[in-house]
């Protein structure tokens, strides 16, 4: 069985009540066999990253305790998009559900499905911002800090969202 590993994965959403995707992403990723979600940050809504004429965005991050390779890890988050109705239409439209490995463990790999760490994370605040909250002395795996990081990313009219019991 593959050593433990901490994971982060970028969850967004603009179609079908966004705010409701990410809550059921975040249960999902919950149950993912061998396992364990440690913690994930608060909600976020930011302008779309694409074509504007669509939705603003709502954006988290959560961070993964598993023993799946990251192909595996790959698979069971694209099984939990098609679950919640994810189609891909246009790059960067409008979805339902989009679940991205930003970080896995301080791996470097680069193959036709998947790039780590994400290929655009340190490029992008709502990806960003959400993973300094739940990891404030995070290190890339090319030794940059994340504040480093922070300070050089695009913004997309990020606004954290109150959520009301």
């Amino acid at each position: 069985m593959q050593q433990p590993v901490v994971s982060y994965i970028a969850l967004g959403s603009n179609l079908h009540q966004p705010l409701e995707q990410i809550k059921a992403a975040l249960l999902a990723i919950d149950q993912l066999p061998l396992s364990y979600l440690l913690a994930y940050s608060s909600f976020y809504q930011s302008a779309p990253m694409g074509p504007q004429d669509q939705p603003s965005f709502v954006n988290a991050v959560c961070k993964v305790h598993t023993h799946l390779e990251p192909l595996e890890l790959l698979d069971r988050l694209q099984a939990i998009e098609k679950q919640q109705g994810r189609v891909r239409h246009e790059h960067w439209g409008a979805r339902t559900i989009d679940l991205d490995i930003v970080l896995y463990d301080h791996t470097i790999m680069q193959t036709e499905r998947l790039t780590l760490p994400h290929y655009g994370a340190k490029q992008r605040d709502f990806v960003l911002l959400p993973l300094a909250e739940i990891s404030p002395e995070l290190t890339f795996p090319d030794g940059e800090h994340i504040d480093k990081a922070l300070q050089q990313c695009e913004h997309y009219q990020l606004e954290k969202i109150t959520i009301k019991d």
